[in-house]
């Protein structure tokens, strides 16, 4: 079982940067894909970036919408997955939640439902 605690929130005007961490319990934090999901006010929760488990290389995926502007990236030393976001918008205004499983792939890590664990995110907002 894996705890998932998100940080790094806050409030930015439009073009600026924020950087949030997610930091998980367990000895068994690299085996997991690590994904990063948001929900602004009366949207449903969508997918964002997720970064592949442990090894020499990792893979990430990014939501059209945050490609290029995004990147997550983690630290299995320090149990710890980071979503750099870069020129932001008004609409990246949302909740944003850290999510892990350890049972899904590239096919299946953008679906909501199919990640196990989440934390219980952390509100950024983007002023214009």
């Amino acid at each position: 079982q894996v705890q998932l605690v998100e940080s790094g929130g806050g409030l930015v005007q439009a073009g600026g940067s924020l950087r949030l961490s997610c930091a998980g319990s367990g000895r068994t934090f690299s085996r997991y894909v690590m994904g990063w999901f948001r929900q602004a006010p009366g949207k449903e929760r969508e997918f964002v970036a997720a970064i592949s488990p442990g090894g020499n290389t990792y893979y990430a995926d990014y939501a059209d919408s945050v490609k290029g502007r995004f990147a997550i990236s983690r630290d299995n030393a320090k149990n710890t997955v980071y979503l750099q976001m870069n020129s932001l918008k008004p609409e990246d205004t949302a909740v944003y939640y850290c999510a892990a499983d350890a049972n899904v792939n590239v096919y299946s890590w953008r679906t909501t439902n199919n990640m196990d664990y989440w934390g219980k995110g952390t509100l950024v907002t983007v002023s214009s």
